[in-house]
């Protein structure tokens, strides 16, 4: 009876010490504390490997032990969050974090915006500094532009500069991945995507017309494969002069490369922001014999596979236009005339 109670005994305080030495073992993890900082940051999943690389990169240092913590503690889901700076212990910390969601709001990316273009908006929308927005993009962009699709996205509100254009950048190359995923067998060259952005840059400022861009596309290798030179308006509406008019004095001046009317192939650079689905024209141009387009007054453009036909449309627009100028002017003489008589 004594042994069983002596082992009874033994075994209690065995119990009570790993009970004590289990709860120092927590108070010491609890006191292994967190940067106390008010920081923005996106998860683009719940996965326990995102959460512990994003809070490393974010500045809140994680170690072996979280993994085995953090199975037990409810995981923030994908999405933005933002950290108050309060000092918590470090297992209040990971608990409470799941509810730490951010206000977000949507903001929207235009085709045809060039980086100044969409960084001065996006300072705008999300009242941030517009030159530390472009200078993160210059320092994070490949291409120098097109590197953000145009679409919708969604951040917080309180996000900064870098964190913005980060996000924009990573969802923008996920959607190039899945493009690449899709078109080829094997991993592109970054020059072979350079080429294909700066054509669907020209397909975007020629036009918005989700129908005609194959076509668009078809007209410049076209020209290419016989070695025309492009001759596109579009190819003039770079940088600073990414929304003017372009003009025959324009067309004589410009020296650069850009002028496709002087220089034979494509610009050295993407012209500005495209859509996903000027991309995919580029890649997939429709066949066609076409390699002259213009311009109509509904907006859509005309196509023609030689010049003799491309002169007989313009001629066509033009005695169109003159018609209906001269129909305005009737008109307008005939309202004179009723109100004079009246």
């Amino acid at each position: 009876m004594r042994r069983i109670i002596k082992v009874k005994y033994h075994l209690l305080i065995l119990i009570i010490e790993i009970t004590i030495l289990l709860l120092a073992l927590f108070l010491a993890y609890n006191f292994i504390s967190m940067p106390s900082k008010k920081t923005t940051f996106y998860l683009k999943d719940n996965t326990l490997e995102t959460l512990l690389n994003t809070l490393d990169k974010e500045g809140y240092p994680t170690y072996a032990i979280d993994k085995y913590v953090l199975k037990y503690i409810t995981l923030p889901k994908k999405g933005w969050y933002s950290l108050d700076g309060d000092k918590k212990g470090r297992f209040q910390f990971f608990k409470s974090l799941y509810t730490k969601k951010s206000k977000t709001m949507h903001i929207k990316i235009y085709a045809g915006e060039t980086s100044w273009e969409l960084t001065q908006r996006l300072a705008n929308d999300l009242k941030l500094n517009a030159q530390k927005l472009l200078k993160s993009y210059k320092s994070q962009s490949v291409y120098d532009e097109a590197d953000i699709f145009s679409g919708q996205y969604e951040l917080a509100r309180d996000v900064d500069e870098n964190t913005s254009i980060t996000f924009l950048l990573e969802q923008s190359h996920n959607i190039l991945d899945h493009f690449i995923e899709k078109n080829y067998h094997k991993e592109p060259k970054l020059l072979e995507i350079k080429i294909l952005l700066i054509i669907a840059s020209i397909i975007q400022k020629e036009s918005n017309s989700i129908e005609e861009m194959p076509l668009i596309a078809s007209v410049i290798y076209n020209r290419i494969n016989k070695n025309m030179k492009l001759q596109m308006d579009g190819t003039l509406n770079y940088g600073k002069y990414a929304h003017t008019i372009v003009t025959p004095e324009r067309i004589k001046t410009d020296e650069s490369e850009y002028n496709t009317y002087k220089h034979k192939g494509i610009p050295p650079s993407p012209l500005g922001t495209v859509s996903i689905e000027a991309l995919e024209a580029a890649y997939h141009p429709k066949i066609s014999n076409y390699l002259f387009f213009m311009l109509k007054k509904d907006g859509s453009h005309q196509f023609a596979e030689t010049y003799k036909e491309h002169l007989k449309n313009v001629r066509a627009f033009k005695s169109k236009s003159n018609d209906n100028n001269q129909s305005k002017i009737k008109i307008l003489k005939h309202l004179k005339k009723s109100k004079v008589s009246s």
